[in-house]
This record gives C-alpha cells, structure tokens and sequence, in this order.
C-alpha cells in the first residue's frame, strides 16, 4: 500500500460543539425515528415546550414525560450536548427567541383529505424550516474546509443513491460549468471501480441522509483509504458514514409523513449545502470560474438561437 493511502485519519476529530438553540427542533425532527420511545418522549417535549422544560430539573423532567433521570441525560447527549445542564441552558436561549417573536412555526402533518391550498401552504412552511434549520446546523468551520478542499481539486468524485444522487448531479453540473473535473456516480460498483482511482489531491463526497447507505459507504470509504479529500453531506453526523469523512456537512428534514417521505424533504437541504459549497468554491475561484461560466452560457445561448435551430 502506498503511503499516500489511509490506514487511519491522522488525528482524532474534536467533539462537535453542541448545538445552537435554534437548531434544537431540527435536531429533534432528525433523531427522533432512531431514538426509544421514552427518549422520543423526552426529545419531543423540550422541542415543543423549551420555557417550561428549560425551569424543570432533571428530576422534574423525567416526572413530566414518566422516563427516568438516565432518559433524560441520555436523551440530552445524544442530541449533543454534554449533560442536561447544558440542554437546559439551550432551552432557555430558546424559549427567550421564541418570545422575542423567533419562534418557529409548527405545521401539521398532510393529510389525505387536505385542499391544495392547505397543501401549498403547509410544504412551503415545511421547506422554509427545513432551510432554516440546516442553515443554523451547518458548522461553517467544516464547509470552509471542504470548499478549500474542492478548489484545490485534481478530481471531484460524488456518491449518492435515489434522491440523493439527484443532489449529487446537480453539484457536478455546477462544478462542471466552473471549469473543475468532477463525476457523480450512481451505480455502487462503478462508485468504487471509480474511488480505487482516487489520490491525494482528489476529493470524494457522498450524500446521505441517514448516514448508513451501504453503497455510498463503500466507495467513500474506499476513496478515503486511497488518500482523497473526503466530505460527508449527511443528516446523522454520528452515523457510520463519519468514520471515513474528512469533512461533516450535517442536514436537517422536514417530518417525515405518509404523504411525504424523507428522500423528498431531506433534498431541500441537500440542496442548500450544495449551493454553499458552490458559490464558495465560485468565489474562491472566481477569476478561472467567472470565464467559464460566462462560456458556458454562450454556448447554450448559441445552441438554442433562433438562428441555429433552423439548420
């Protein structure tokens, strides 16, 4: 094996700093399918009442969901914060946005029997959350470090699988239209038949939702091994994805319902880290990137003149 390979990452990543306030209910709406219910119970009721659960003690909580003080502090550090005294602090934080008119607003499910009207209404406050909260998730410290990473890119290899891979075609075109080599892959075998090529100086980024999609696994960790860059754009953070990505890009979701699945709503936010890495690595880039934008809009405004459509 060469040196540039990995046999392990070079140092162990630092703990993620617990997350923001306002990013608690996304947190809530992204664990809760794995979580116990006495954990769903704990977890549900300090999002959908943060002043009156931020006064409680861990004694007091337990009471009020009937779990247990161990519920409580595990359900607490599996939302990512140390103990419940810091789950506390963020309650309270919370509750003081929500009073000061910063609260999110809480939508109902789809239901069978809804007008379009309610319909339009309610996915649109759906999408407008889902933004909300991936944008208060996403630990900027590690988009900065993929966006360099994918501006010094020799090769930009993109893994994902259903509507995770419609996501990942529509990073490669954009990167594409920049003027940097990049491929997305869809088939798990060409995935990794692709990631054994992969080196230092390449970058590999795989795209799921629930961290745990055996075939984008596979060639990430592949590529990983192979000394790539590699970027993880994942709803679960502590998923097995994490343990071969350079970079963690994490992803809120809107609930999950019989109407609407969580491929469709986790794609909203998918598509809002791409469109950061995108116009980071446009930025950073923009003297060759400007240039071969501007080329590739000629040659699709000459491809469909009038003129030429008449040949």
């Amino acid at each position: 094996m060469k040196e540039t390979f990995k046999d392990v990452p070079a140092e162990p990543r630092p703990a993620p700093a617990p997350p923001a306030p306002a990013a608690l209910a996304a947190k809530v709406r992204t664990l809760a399918p794995t979580m116990t219910r006495s954990m769903q119970r704990v977890a549900e009721t300090v999002a959908s009442d943060p002043a009156g659960c931020a006064a409680l003690t861990v004694t007091g909580l337990a009471e009020r969901t009937g779990t247990s003080e161990a519920t409580v502090v595990r359900t607490s550090r599996l939302l990512g914060y140390p103990g419940y005294r810091d789950l506390r602090l963020a309650l309270a934080a919370l509750a003081a946005q929500q009073a000061a008119g910063g609260a999110p607003a809480v939508t109902a499910d789809i239901a069978v029997d809804d007008s379009l009207v309610d319909v339009v209404a309610k996915l649109a406050q759906e999408e407008q959350q889902c933004l909300a909260d991936t944008a208060a998730a996403l630990d900027v410290t590690q988009l900065e470090a993929a966006v360099a990473a994918l501006c010094g890119a020799r090769r930009i290899d993109v893994y994902g699988i259903g509507a995770s891979n419609l996501v990942g075609q529509d990073l490669v075109q954009k990167l594409l239209r920049i003027g940097l080599i990049a491929h997305a892959h869809a088939d798990p075998h060409l995935a990794v038949t692709n990631a054994v090529q992969m080196r230092t100086g390449d970058v590999a980024i795989a795209i799921t939702h629930s961290g745990r999609t055996t075939d984008v696994i596979e060639p990430l960790r592949v590529a990983f091994d192979h000394g790539a860059t590699t970027i993880a754009i994942t709803g679960r953070p502590d998923g097995e994805i994490a343990s071969y990505a350079d970079h963690i890009l994490t992803t809120s979701t809107a609930r999950e319902s019989e109407l609407r699945p969580a491929a469709m709503s986790s794609r909203t936010s998918q598509l809002l880290v791409v469109d950061c890495l995108f116009i980071g690595v446009a930025q950073r880039t923009y003297e060759t990137a400007a240039p071969a934008l501007s080329a590739s809009y000629e040659a699709l405004a000459h491809r469909h003149s009038p003129r030429n459509n008449q040949r």
